[in-house]
Parts: structure tokens; sequence; C-alpha cells
């Protein structure tokens, strides 16, 4: 049987900082290069018989673009996926501290 972890680990040995930031583009003359946060994970396995498999996945949320222009280099947001992240965060985080507060006033 092959060695699961490491055909693994060599199909992701370049995915890393290419995954989190793409190649720059040029747009009407601005240098624009995009990031995202990245994540990825994978497991296989085996049986007595050396019946195996395996598999995987990944993530790809999409944060802004780090844009060059002649006044210098600013990263700009991506508002929509900004929006997604905050929204459930401050939720829970809100019932969080509530609970914390009802816990305390006991």
């Amino acid at each position: 049987m092959p060695n699961i972890a490491l055909d693994l680990g060599n199909q992701i040995a370049s995915f890393g900082v290419k995954a989190a930031y793409g190649e720059p583009q040029d747009v009407d003359g601005v240098s624009i290069t995009p990031v995202a946060l990245t994540w990825a994970g994978f497991g296989g396995g085996a049986d007595q018989d050396e019946n195996g498999g395996g598999g995987g996945g990944g993530v790809s949320i999409p944060l802004g673009v780090y844009v060059r222009r002649e006044e210098g280099l600013r990263f700009e947001p991506n508002i929509v996926a900004l929006l997604a992240v905050a929204i459930p965060f401050v939720w829970v985080a809100g019932r969080a501290l509530s609970r914390v507060i009802r816990a305390l006033k006991k």
C-alpha cells in the first residue's frame, strides 16, 4: 500500500503562500495582488486488509487586494467577505457576553 501521508504531503508542498496571495495583475496601470484566507485538511487510513482511502478539502475566503499605485501600497478589503465573517462573530460574541453577565449577576 502506498504511503498516503507522503503522497498528500508531496501534493500540497507548494500550497502555503501561493494559496493565500494570488499572482499580481496589472489593471489600467495599477498593480493588484489578491489576498485570501485559506486552509485545508486531509485524512486517510487503512484497515487490516490494507484497503485504504483518503480524502481532503479546503476553504478559501477572499479578504481583499493589495493595490500598488504611484502613491504607494494600500490594502482594500472585500466588504462582502468582511460582513460574512463579522456578522456571525458579533452575534456569537454578544450571546457569550450576555451569558457571562447573567452568570455574574447570580
